[in-house]
């Protein structure tokens, strides 16, 4: 295979349609791999220098991505996406591929940390890549000293075939709660509670915007976290991007007219990733409003024949009662051992 090692952000105007081909066929295709998601995450942030790392077969077919860069001013080479905003993160290759890709890549890196780089930081890596098994071991022969760490959790539910048998997973208890939350919001006189996802017939821009206030009211931290203007831009620019995929599934749930509860999930691959959510936390509390709404999500993504439902990073308790159980994410860290 023949390396090229791309630093102007200008090329990826020239890749999306080899990129998402090339995803369609690697072992992993997740929709934070894809050419929208990375190249709007590096417009909106673009925090130190790029190193696009391509790999081509002999007759110029894109066999291989990496998509790094060089992080300032700590010198790390990074992956693309890493890490606030974006959940699984991989190279992308074809599978046949996949561990020569991997030596191709610790060459580079044996002559990068040589010169202008110091060490080498991945993060988001689901624990059963080829990566982690392809990439160490290429790295250690080379003469690196590498090191894998379980970086955090990533809850998922497998799906059954119908809610019943959903609901018939959980602890009784939980079960039992889940029923009761439900026919609290639909036989409720005073409160009229309603819930749709967006699509065509919806201004998705405007339906954005209540969601951005739904989240930002939903906790401190998430309010300060929309604040940063890298941030804000970065979930305005992607979002309708991802729209216009079919892969954003954005569901509003509301009280008496008046936006309550919001979910953005991804809709891709037959899995639904719960990606971020908004609430009104004191409004309609007495109506579990966050809680009704999810259970309606997990509902409708079992009658569209879903196979997962993915509450995505973080350990929080309510994933767990809903039944998830934990898949893991690594971060593979490298240094070049000194003579």
């Amino acid at each position: 295979m023949k390396l090229e090692v791309q630093t102007d952000p200008n090329c990826f105007g020239t890749l999306q349609s080899e990129w998402d081909a090339l995803l369609s066929r690697s072992a992993v295709n997740e929709i934070f791999l894809t050419y929208d998601w990375q190249t709007t995450w590096w417009e909106a942030y673009h925090p130190g220098e790029l190193r696009l790392i391509m790999a081509r077969a002999a007759d110029g077919e894109l066999i291989g991505i990496a998509p790094w860069f060089v992080e300032q001013p700590s010198r790390t080479m990074r992956t693309i996406g890493c890490v606030d905003v974006t959940d699984y993160l991989d190279v992308i290759a074809v599978p046949e591929q996949h561990e020569a890709f991997c030596g191709a890549l610790a060459d580079y890196l044996l002559t990068a940390c040589s010169s202008d780089v110091t060490a080498l930081s991945l993060c988001n890596i689901q624990a059963n890549s080829a990566t982690l098994q392809a990439l160490p071991a290429q790295l250690t022969a080379r003469g690196f000293f590498v090191e894998t760490e379980r970086q955090e959790v990533c809850p998922i539910i497998t799906l059954p075939a119908t809610f019943d048998d959903y609901l018939g997973q959980l602890d009784k208890k939980q079960r039992h709660e889940l029923r009761r939350k439900m026919r609290r919001c639909e036989d409720s006189e005073d409160d009229k509670v309603a819930w749709y996802i967006v699509g065509a017939e919806h201004d998705l821009t405007q339906e954005l915007e209540c969601f951005i206030y739904l989240m930002g009211s939903s906790h401190p931290d998430k309010a300060a976290f929309l604040q940063d203007a890298k941030n804000a831009a970065f979930f305005r620019a992607v979002m309708p991007k991802l729209a216009a995929h079919g892969w954003l599934q954005l569901a509003i749930l509301t009280v008496n007219g008046e936006a309550a509860a919001a979910y953005i999930s991804f809709d891709y691959q037959n899995r639904i990733g719960l990606y971020n959510s908004g609430l009104l936390p004191q409004s309609y509390s007495h109506l579990s409003t966050g809680i009704v709404l999810l259970t309606y999500i997990i509902r409708h993504a079992i009658e569209q024949g879903k196979t997962v439902f993915d509450f995505l990073r973080g350990n929080e308790d309510y994933k767990y009662r809903m039944g998830a159980q934990d898949t893991v994410v690594m971060e593979l860290r490298a240094t070049l051992k000194s003579d």
